[in-house]
Parts: structure tokens; sequence; C-alpha cells
């Protein structure tokens, strides 16, 4: 049954890949149509999510070891590849002539006899090449150890990777498939030691954590529920969270449906603590949809509030009403992005919530295509936007009202150098706090981000 299921996850990768490639489209919503009265999904998402956060490095594989640049490899062969590749160097666990003999399978169904032994060769190549498919990295050499985790790696007999001492940003853009550019930005922000923890946590498979909805529930009543369900799960005591450790698809775990939680980072849940909501306040999320921090904005003011919630995206408001209705909260009322200007009741609050659309560069675990995406120039234009959209939420405060800004960025140009930016223009204004948190692989991981807690003066 196991082998039936990893094969049917293969050919469902195989297909997300090639729409993935050739629409544009993201990958989640592709793999759930095809998910959807699937038995494979936990497989197919982690080929699928894997094949995309390493492409870079496994196609510099096929180039090197294969002696087969990218480019002359037929598109619909191409993926059939990748998979194999990607199961050969991430994925030790599973046997390799299984890895070789079922792309060889799947080749058969998209391609002659020809390109069925080409794929053949080529995964066979990369094998052989292959000295160890699961090392310590601390016994490895570096130059030729693909990272797996943030303490194993697939080391090969041959130097794949440029000299980390000659040029780190090269050596880490290709071993962990980031921008060069990317790579360089944070070595001078952050620092050598640093930005490899970024690169670690980048590419690390996330774990789902749950935010319980203390209108219902508590975190150890959540856990009781979850444990009875067969739920494998740990308490984070010191964040009032659960860390969820059975693989399920969310919708599928005890207490979904009635609305007992919602899934949120660790990292994520931080702006709002930082911003103490009260219940007597009247406070505005501008940036709403899907709705994860609104909802949290009602559970942190027990449901008490007055909040108002919009986006510009009038189709993803959608998905905040069916949050806010889930959860059963009753303080939240949902308006289009217009008509939120149109009265002018909605003109002074006592808060405003300014979750910005931003670059993703601190959730590239999951946002896993926004690597290949952003671009310099993106991350200027979107801190142009971020600026206008910080001077509106200003326009939309009380006397002494606050400003909860925050990013799942961890650019300074989104962040900390755009709210100095907004102070020094705007005197009238203070900045209370502000708290960078940098993505993890170890421990609780976790994604990151960026809050300030800006005041009227």
């Amino acid at each position: 049954m196991a082998d039936r299921k990893i094969k049917a996850a293969r050919n469902i990768a195989v297909t997300v890949l090639n729409q993935f490639d050739s629409t544009g489209n993201y990958v989640g919503p592709i793999l759930d149509r095809l998910l959807a009265q699937a038995e494979e999904k936990q497989q197919a998402t982690d080929i699928v999510f894997g094949c995309v956060r390493n492409r870079k490095a496994i196609d510099m594989v096929v180039t090197k070891l294969a002696d087969c640049p990218i480019e002359r490899i037929l598109a619909e062969v191409l993926n059939v590849i990748r998979v194999g590749a990607y199961e050969l160097i991430y994925s030790p666990a599973t046997a390799e002539y299984a890895i070789v003999n079922e792309a060889v399978e799947n080749a058969k169904g998209v391609a002659g006899k020809k390109q069925t032994a080409f794929v053949n060769a080529v995964l066979r190549q990369i094998a052989r090449h292959i000295q160890n498919r699961q090392i310590p990295l601390s016994q490895a050499n570096t130059q030729r150890t693909l990272p797996q985790t943030s303490s194993t790696g697939c080391e090969f007999d041959t130097d794949i990777l440029p000299n980390p001492k000659d040029s780190p940003a090269d050596f880490l853009s290709t071993a962990f498939s980031l921008p060069k550019w990317l790579i360089s930005s944070w070595l001078d922000e952050y620092g050598a030691e640093f930005t490899r923890q970024i690169c670690f946590a980048s590419n690390r498979r996330p774990s789902i954590y749950i935010r319980p909805n203390t209108l219902k529930t508590t975190v150890q009543g959540l856990a009781d529920s979850l444990c009875r369900g067969g739920i494998d799960l740990e308490i984070i005591c010191d964040e009032e969270m659960i860390k969820v450790k059975s693989p399920r698809a969310v919708t599928e775990l005890p207490g979904f449906a009635e609305g007992l939680f919602s899934i949120q980072d660790v990292g994520a849940v931080q702006p709002l603590r930082l911003l103490q909501p009260k219940p007597q306040w009247t406070i505005l999320d501008l940036c709403a949809a899907p709705g994860t921090k609104t909802t949290q904005l009602a559970e942190l003011t027990a449901d008490k509030a007055k909040i108002i919630a919009t986006d510009i995206d009038g189709e993803r408001l959608k998905k905040v009403r069916e949050n806010v209705a889930r959860l059963g909260i009753k303080s939240v009322t949902v308006i289009e992005y217009e008509k939120l200007f149109e009265n002018s009741k909605f003109s002074q609050f006592d808060a405003v919530l300014l979750d910005v659309p931003c670059s993703n560069t601190g959730v590239l675990a999951k946002r896993i295509e926004a690597r290949y995406r952003i671009k310099p120039k993106a991350v200027k234009e979107l801190a142009e936007i971020q600026g206008g959209l910080l001077k509106t939420a200003a326009s939309m405060i009380k006397p002494q009202g606050k400003i909860c800004y925050s990013t799942c960025s961890i650019q300074m140009r989104e962040n900390s150098e755009l709210i100095r930016e907004f102070l020094q223009k705007n005197p009238e204004f203070e900045l209370e706090l502000e708290r960078l948190t940098l993505p993890a692989a170890q421990g609780f991981d976790h994604d990151g981000g960026y809050a300030a807690i800006i005041a009227g003066k």
C-alpha cells in the first residue's frame, strides 16, 4: 500500500510541476486541485515543495554530474528527472533503486523509448556520484555536500559547490537555491552566521502550529481534544500555542470545523502581542485577508472591541468572513475597501493593524515560489506601497492612537529603514518598540518577520 501511494505521489508531483512551469501560477492551488480526491497528500506535497525549494541545486547537479544542461532536456521529461534527483539527494530513507525505476516508469508515460533510457542514464549517473546519501554536516566536505537539514546533508564524490571562503554568497545561493542578491543583502545586514541560519530556515519543512481560539477553549483543553483524536502534539507553554506533529490536512484536525483554533506561525503571533489591544478600543485591520490576525485581535480583546476588517483584494475578503464565522467571532465587521473611505464614521481609530504586502523573505519555507519571483526592484516598489499604507493608517488614528506595522519580510528596506523614514517625516509620531524575528530551523522552528508599534504623541 505504501509503495502504491509513493508511486501515485510521484505521478501527481510531476503533473503539478509541469503545470507550475507552464502557467506560472502558485504551486499550492495546483496541488490542492489534484489532491482533492487523492490519498497521497503528504507524500506529493513533500516532493513538490522540495523540488521547488531546491530547484537551483537540483538543476546544478543534473548539469554538472550528468553533463546535461537543463535547457537541452525536453520539457515533458525534465520534471521526471527533477523528482528523481530530489529524492536521491533529499530523501535518503527512500531506496535508490525504487527512485530510479519509478522515474523510468513515469518517463514511459510521457516520452518515447529513447527518452526513457535518457532518464535512466541521468539518474544513475547522479547516483554514482553520491558518496553518502546522509552524513552529518560536521563530518562532510563542505564543497561536496548539499544540506538536507540543519544537521545533515548529501555528500558527493566531487566538488559541486563554490568555495565558501572565496565567495560565501555564491556558495549559499547554490546550496540553498536562493537568489545571490538576497544572500548578499543578508550577509551585509546580519553577518555570516545569521545568514546561514536564515538559509536553513528558508529551506526547512515548516512545522504546523495552531493558535487556540481562547473564546471557546484553552491551550490544554484543545490539546486534550486533539490527543483524543489521535494527534501527536507538543504544547509551547511560553507562546500558548500547539505544535502539531501528526501529518494531516488542517481541515481534518479535530476541532477545526468547530472553530477551536487557527493555523498561525509562532513568529506571526508576536506583532499583536506587542500591540496589547484593549477591549474598549475601536480597531481597523487595513490589510486583513485572510483574517488570521483579524481573528487574533478579536481573541485578544475577548471579542469586545469594535474591529473593522478590510482589504483591497475584495475576493480575498471572503476568506476573512469565512474565518470570522468559523471561529464564532462577533466583534468583527468586514467591509469593502472602497466603502471604508466613503463613510466618515470609519475615520478615527484607537489602533490600526497594518500587516502590509511584502517580499515574503521571512517566510520562504512556506511561500516557496517567492525566491524565484522577488527582485531588488520589487523590494523598492513594495517599500513605496508600504510607505503609502503607513501614511493612510496615520491619517486614521485618534490622537495618541497606535499603529501596529508588521511584515513577513526580513529586509531592512521594508522594515526599520521604512519606519525611520516615516518618523522623520512625521514628528508627531514616535516609535514605542520594534522587533525583528529571523527565521529559525531548529527547536520550535519558525518564520521571520518584523513588527513596530508607532504611537501618536
